[in-house]
Parts: C-alpha cells; sequence; structure tokens
C-alpha cells in the first residue's frame, strides 16, 4: 500500500499500532522495517521524460509523490509525516525543527496585516512574546485572555478580523483543560480558525480535530520524541491547510534534518506505551498525594 494511500481512512487502527506501523515509508523501495535515514540534500531523475513529468505537476497541479530538492522533503520526514497524521486521524502533517517553530511558520503563513489572534494566558511564554512583539511589527493584533474564561474570550474576538482562537490543553505547568466543542463552536460563530496545543496529552490521551478544531500542533520535543535527544514540532490538520505550510517551508527553510526525522519516528514507535505508562504512574502519585495530611490541594 502506498504510504499516503493508507491516510485514508485514518481512524480504522488503535494508537499502539498507529505509532508502529502507521503511514511507513515502506513505498519507496527500501525494505526495511525501520524507515532509513536517506542523508541527501538532492534527488535525481531517470530520464527527461521523468523531470518534465515532475514540473507539469509541480506548475499545474498534481501528487508529487517523489522529491526534488532537500528543502522540500525528504522520504524520512515524509514518513515521520505520513505516521502522526495517522495518529491525529489527520489528512496530513507536517514537521519543523521546534516547537517553535512550528507555531511561528504557522502564524506567519496564514495572517495578514490587520488581521488577529485571541490566545489564553497559559499558552507558552515564548509563544505569546511572538505575537506581541514580533507579530505587532506586521500589523497583527493579539489579544491575551484567562484559560478558560470563554465570556472574556468571545468578548475578546473581533469580527471579520479574528483569525484565530488559540490555546493549550493541558496548559503547562497547571494542566487547566480546555472545553473544545465551547472552542469550536465560538471558532465557527465568528469564521474564526482553532488551532490547539496538545503536547502534554499527546495523540494517545486526546484527538482535537475530532472534535473540529482546524489545527493540532505539538512540541515533538517531548512527548513524542520522549527521548531529550530531538528539537522538533509538528502541526495537523486537513491537507489543503498542510500544503500551504509545507509550501510555505519550502521558502522560510525550517526543515528537519533527515536525521532529526529519524530519531522522532523511532521515538514515536514506543509513543502509546509510554503514554499510557506515564498516565497510570501520574494518576498514583496523585491518588498518594490527594491523602497525604500535608497536601491541602492538588491539579
Amino acid at each position: 500500500m502506498n504510504s499516503r494511500d493508507s491516510q485514508a481512512n485514518p481512524r480504522s487502527i488503535g494508537a499502539s499500532t498507529a505509532s508502529v506501523h502507521g503511514g511507513a515509508a515502506r513505498d519507496k523501495g527500501f525494505h526495511s522495517v525501520t524507515t532509513p535515514i536517506v542523508q541527501s540534500a538532492t534527488y535525481t531523475f531517470s530520464n527527461t521524460a521523468e523531470v518534465i513529468e515532475f514540473l507539469d505537476k509541480k506548475v499545474y497541479g498534481g501528487e508529487l509523490n517523489r522529491e526534488e530538492y532537500g528543502r522540500y522533503g525528504n522520504p524520512s520526514s515524509w514518513s515521520l509525516e505520513n505516521r502522526i497524521a495517522k495518529l491525529e486521524g489527520a489528512e496530513d502533517a507536517v514537521v519543523y525543527p521546534s516547537g517553535m517553530s512550528a507555531v511561528t511558520s504557522l502564524f506567519l503563513t496564514v495572517l495578514r496585516p490587520g488581521t488577529h489572534i485571541v490566545m489564553t494566558d497559559d499558552c507558552y511564554r515564548r509563544t505569546r512574546q511572538f505575537c506581541e512583539t514580533t507579530l505587532e511589527k506586521f500589523g497583527i493584533e493579539t489579544s491575551i485572555v484567562p484559560m478558560a474564561d470563554y465570556d472574556a474570550l468571545e468578548a475578546a474576538i473581533i469580527p471579520k478580523k479574528t483569525r484565530f482562537i488559540f490555546t493549550e490543553t493541558p496548559t503547562n505547568p497547571y494542566l487547566r483543560v480546555a472545553d473544545l466543542r465551547r472552542l469550536v463552536e465560538l471558532g465557527k460563530a465568528y469564521r474564526a480558525m482553532t488551532l490547539l496545543d496538545t503536547t502534554f496529552a499527546t495523540p494517545v490521551n486526546l484527538r482535537p480535530l475530532e472534535y473540529g478544531v482546524d489545527f493540532v500542533m505539538h512540541s515533538a520535543t517531548k512527548y513524542i520524541g520522549g527521548h531529550n535527544d530531538v528539537l522538533a514540532g509538528v502541526i495537523a490538520g486537513d491537507k489543503g491547510r498542510i500544503k500551504a505550510l509545507k509550501d510555505a517551508r519550502g521558502i522560510l527553510g525550517n526543515v528537519v534534518d533527515p536525521h532529526q526525522a529519524y530519531l522522532l519516528e523511532r521515538g514515536l514507535k514506543t509513543l502509546a506505551v509510554r503514554v499510557r505508562h506515564q498516565n497510570q504512574a501520574g494518576l498514583e502519585v496523585a491518588r498518594f498525594l490527594e491523602g497525604h495530611r500535608k497536601i491541602d490541594g492538588l491539579y
């Protein structure tokens, strides 16, 4: 089966199977269980006809099932993106060198001068800083509202101007949880896209796209990588929106290198096992602390 065709029914397998087998690049002729590190910046064509066919698809539209140059794609990163899309129940995903690179690239690609973002105060500090300083230089405004205060969130939305509603769930570090249905309702009512950072939840515990969220992102440095040896970020969503992000990535140049992609895919294979054990261990610690005489309250 072609790895991209396997996205046709993204919800047909569970998290454990998707982590190990979902979207693997077995259509590349590698014949290996583990996706190889394709350490190449440029790629060859068999003949002139193949070059012409590729360029026609690139100019006039068509499914590009191969690479041209390392800034536009690599078999190692394609395999990783397909696997993450399978886990998220998404049509496609795009991987970046860090979580910050993911969110900044999304905003720079989608937003225009005169547009507006509403984000909650529990979002990552550097993301807030980017919105309030860098985006402000481009004429893009940001409103920050208290987490879980949906009246304040709705009041901050500027009709026809607000393009994004952005929050984390669970938040870092207070582990506050967003009402996804309420967020999606507000987004649809005001025609604003919803972006959710679910780094702490992982696709094992939560798949926001199933609630109607437009984009889901992760700092893949955390649970997805899982071994504290690689930085990365990822955004998943529908194919059209992700294609725009991939096109922009080819211009901005913020691509993952093949070895980085290999490490992430290796870590991803144990995601479901690790997260389920962490859920169990965390619950045991919480129950112990909840009953401890020196603990007044527990998040």
